[in-house]
């Protein structure tokens, strides 16, 4: 009778700590999330009027945010992290590009590493992805895909994915004030392909304009920053180049090694962009860009986006960010200057994006006047998406 007691009790008791695994393995996404994506300067933030009224008129872009990669609800106002519909709303956003993130490596660090691991699985399990998700990079970018549209069919109107230029100049047309967002979906390297090229018109198919090559690791197509051998683009990754190009998906040189970076300018005959960089002018390390790299970026047109987070601005401050914006402007013209937060990039920033009114303040201080700061803001991603998208 003893031994059936503990035998019933032993039973019960490893499925409690099966249940509390289970209950832990699956709250773990959130408590990384709140961990990760920290602000150094909580809100409310208050500006100045200037810089208030002069932030109520501007076309706001951003070209970089990860928070797909995270389980929260865009059209929700949550507490953490950096970004939602309602916070980019309320911080004036008109346009955000959504990146997907679908692989890191384990260890992952700035200076170098292999791309034979990845971290990204145990999270997708977590967050209960579709199975299909588990072991296909391809199909985590488009899963992440599948939310930004769910996201939009549940929005009622306020939500606008971008695809063509047709798009963007039919969002541009509506009354200021309606709190609308559009969105730009974008690839955090190419590793998805799968090494197929076939992968590049499905990733089109599926609503990706913007494409950044490569992430912390080196991938069919080319060398990262921080991969192993940081090499130039490989022959696949030429003929995905051209590839790219004939589709008209914008080519991401973030986290591009400067091998990979002068490849590219030498076959490209369009603009490119970078989506979330700092310089190494105000900042060094291995993912910031060169002097001689922000002006050949700027002679194909593109334009330059510079992130929030210490390792690219070397400071979370307005400051740090405005002095790496005022660098490349110097050395590029303001026409190629943009935002790129990388929020939601499991990082920490001086800001969420309700504070984007601080940038605004930052970059008036610093002595560039209004039309240079609605460049800045947004008006310089307005002009290289309409005329590089589709046309629709």
């Amino acid at each position: 009778m003893k031994r059936q007691r503990w035998g019933r009790w032993l039973g019960w008791g490893l499925l409690g700590a099966a249940v509390l695994g289970v209950g832990v393995f699956l709250t773990l996404p959130t408590i990384v999330d709140r961990r990760m994506n920290t602000v150094e300067q909580t809100p409310p933030y208050v500006a100045s009027e200037r810089a208030r009224a002069l932030h109520e008129r501007l076309f706001i872009a951003d070209l970089h945010d990860d928070a797909l990669l995270w389980s929260r609800d865009l059209l929700r106002r949550y507490s953490y992290g950096h970004s939602d519909l309602p916070r980019l709303v309320e911080g004036r956003v008109g346009l955000q590009v959504f990146a997907t993130v679908t692989k890191t490596p384990k260890g992952m660090n700035f200076e170098r590493n292999a791309s034979d691991t990845d971290s990204i699985t145990m999270l997708v399990m977590a967050q209960r992805w579709p199975v299909r998700t588990w072991d296909s990079l391809l199909e985590r970018a488009l899963y992440q895909s599948e939310r930004l549209h769910a996201a939009q069919a549940g929005s009622e109107g306020r939500l606008r994915i971008v695809r063509t230029a047709r798009d963007l100049s039919a969002l541009l047309a509506e009354p200021p004030g309606k709190g609308l967002l559009g969105a730009v979906l974008a690839t955090e390297g190419l590793q998805p392909l799968e090494g197929q090229l076939e992968n590049v018109d499905r990733l089109y198919d599926a609503g990706f304009r913007i494409t950044g090559l490569t992430h912390f690791f080196d991938n069919e197509v080319g060398g990262s920053a921080h991969g192993w051998d940081k090499g130039g683009l490989t022959a696949f990754g030429r003929q995905v180049v051209q590839r790219l190009q004939e589709r008209r998906m914008i080519i991401d040189l973030a986290h591009a090694s400067p091998a990979l970076i002068d490849d590219v300018l030498a076959m490209t005959t369009r603009p490119v962009l970078v989506s979330h960089t700092g310089v190494k002018g105000t900042c060094p390390g291995p993912r910031n860009l060169s002097d001689d790299h922000i002006k050949a970026i700027a002679r194909t047109g593109g334009v330059i986006g510079i992130a929030y987070f210490e390792g690219a601005v070397c400071e979370l401050s307005i400051a740090a960010i405005v002095k790496a914006i005022r660098h490349a402007a110097d050395v590029a013209g303001v026409d190629h200057v943009a935002l790129g937060s990388d929020y939601d990039g499991a990082i920490r920033v001086a800001i969420d994006t309700t504070g984007l009114v601080l940038l605004t303040q930052g970059l008036l201080e610093a002595g560039f006047s209004d039309d240079e700061v609605a460049a800045i803001m947004g008006g310089n991603v307005r002009r290289l998406l309409l005329q590089e998208l589709p046309p629709g």
